[in-house]
């Protein structure tokens, strides 16, 4: 993320005084660092580079809550909620009802507050803006363990914590494979269906992806994976499916009738190891029938997006 998109997809979506606050003490030197922006209720404004923690303070940003550190009122909390939101917390009534909103960019504003009785969040007393990249090229380090023939990809299975850039990753991996390429490897480009239901891969705006996922790319946005899978079968005849953060009950079925048709799977889900996310019903039934050819285990130890592991 560079200056300009952090001003209009970050900043200014915030707005207020406090947008005007980060775009004081956030520059080219630093906004491309950013990881999580975590507004509190009557609490100092934090944010997250590279996970270290640090606060918004009258002389610029500090690892730790001095004097000065600028503190954010639960007025001016409703206030940003509302932007986000833009002025219409109807239209949002189930994004909020699951914890989070995802705004243009494609960056996920993670809620808290009070919960009633039908779902909804009220009384918002926090938001977690956590950013999302584009990093063209990441996938270069492990295109190669995919990339079978020039016509032909191995299943794929990512493993990663929160924020080590899983998204990122198979983001570009779309991209690379719908548009084909012989950097690092010979793939000659395939249909590929995306199913993003949290509107994290793609950044759809009105339907169409504002994020680069490549010529051949089919989108269905905000939609759950288990039907998703299913619609992209009948209607587009992709010859490779992606998705983000599998493993909900129902997503079994979806993946296997995308296997039983001859189509690849790419998909991420949270974990630190195999043996962790093969313990989960879902993805470990998957793991067992052979559904993943590559398993790609992402951390943070040079940065997100660093692969530790590829079996």
């Amino acid at each position: 993320m560079n200056s300009v998109k952090f001003k209009n997809e970050i900043a200014d979506k915030i707005g207020g005084p406090v947008g005007k606050i980060l775009l004081n003490v956030i520059d080219e030197k630093n906004v491309y660092k950013i990881n999580e922006i975590r507004l509190r209720a009557n609490k100092p404004i934090e944010i997250m580079m590279n996970r270290n923690s640090y606060f918004i303070s009258t002389g610029g940003l500090v690892s730790v809550p001095d004097a000065n550190v600028c503190y954010l009122s639960s007025n001016e909390l409703k206030d940003i909620f509302l932007r986000i939101c833009r002025n219409s917390l109807y239209a949002f009534t189930e994004d909020i009802k699951n914890g989070f909103i995802t705004i243009c960019g494609g960056h996920r504003v993670g809620i808290c507050g009070r919960v009633q009785s039908d779902g909804m969040i009220r009384d918002v007393s926090a938001l977690n803006i956590r950013i999302s990249n584009e990093v063209i090229g990441c996938s270069k380090k492990v295109l190669p363990y995919i990339v079978k023939s020039e016509f032909e990809i191995r299943s794929t299975l990512v493993i990663s914590p929160p924020c080590c850039g899983k998204t990122t990753l198979v983001r570009d991996m779309a991209r690379y494979l719908s548009n084909g390429g012989q950097n690092p490897v010979f793939f000659r480009g395939a249909n590929v269906g995306i199913i993003d239901e949290r509107s994290e891969i793609c950044s759809c705006e009105s339907g169409i992806p504002s994020n680069d996922v490549g010529i051949r790319t089919d989108v269905l946005d905000g939609c759950i994976k288990e039907k998703g899978i299913h619609m992209m079968l009948r209607s587009m005849a992709p010859q490779i499916i992606i998705t983000d953060e599998i493993g909900s009950p129902g997503d079994y079925t979806a993946v296997a009738s995308a296997i039983n048709s001859g189509v690849k799977v790419i998909s991420t889900t949270h974990g630190s190891s195999l043996k962790e996310v093969r313990a989960r019903k879902e993805i470990g039934n998957m793991i067992d029938d052979n559904f993943f050819e590559r398993f790609i285990i992402l951390d943070a130890s040079e940065g997100p997006g660093t692969v530790r592991e590829i079996f």
